[in-house]
């Protein structure tokens, strides 16, 4: 097998091509400014002033950039945060290395080796309002008692990975949000927003990042609404 490379994107910052999937793990118009966009900023930021708590589930924790964000975006917050992140393909540990988001973010790399060298079904505090906890193990597989605030839905793309885009996967993922719960995904074909509402879901199209057009944010709603 290919080993994981690492790429340069448009804003400076890495993205991993899987050797998996072929795919990149991040846009190449720039990794942080894509997540920062998708996941912070229509997923996290709207919940901020509303709760104490949130419980986060990552589909496909990656290249741990994410977490990363969502770290430094709530870590001086009055907020509690529980982060679940799965991963059925962790990169190698060379690679994490050689990631260069601790020096445009200016994160001690202590942090950043501790996101990624503690051990998987354990849970540390990255703050003390700020608990992850990593899974190596597919989403069709995870089993939770928690119900969560958030999903980042970030898989790879349908073409890559088709079964995760599916019906049953959408309906597994609503079932596991809180009434009132957010997805947030990069993705915006017309499929997979329509697998979204067949389950349930109100779904919003919303300004993409640098280089795409539109995103995808889904709400389950209350029954009654």
């Amino acid at each position: 097998m290919d080993r994981a490379r690492i790429v340069e994107t448009e804003d400076g910052s890495h993205t991993v091509i899987s050797p998996q999937f072929g795919e990149a793990y991040h846009s190449k118009y720039g990794a942080i400014q894509e997540s920062r966009h998708v996941f912070l900023q229509a997923g996290l930021h709207p919940l901020l002033h509303k709760k104490e708590e949130i419980a986060i589930l990552e589909i496909g924790f990656g290249t741990g950039l994410n977490a990363l964000l969502t770290w430094l975006g709530t870590k001086e917050q009055p907020v509690n945060v529980h982060y679940d992140a799965l991963e059925a393909y962790p990169i190698p540990k060379e690679t994490v290395e050689n990631l260069n988001y601790p020096d445009i973010l200016d994160v001690e790399i202590n942090i950043w080796n501790k996101l990624h060298s503690f051990s998987w079904g354990s849970a540390i505090l990255l703050a003390d309002n700020f608990r992850l906890v990593k899974h190596r193990v597919l989403f069709q597989k995870f089993r939770s008692a928690r119900l969560y605030d958030l999903i980042y839905f970030d898989a790879f793309a349908p073409e890559a990975q088709p079964e995760l885009w599916d019906i049953p996967m959408m309906r597994s993922m609503y079932n596991c949000l809180h009434f009132d719960g957010v997805l947030v995904t990069y993705c915006a074909k017309g499929y997979v927003k329509r697998n979204l509402k067949s389950v349930g879901f109100t779904v919003e199209s919303i300004p993409g990042p640098p280089g795409k057009r539109e995103m995808t944010r889904a709400i389950k709603m209350k029954m009654n609404e």
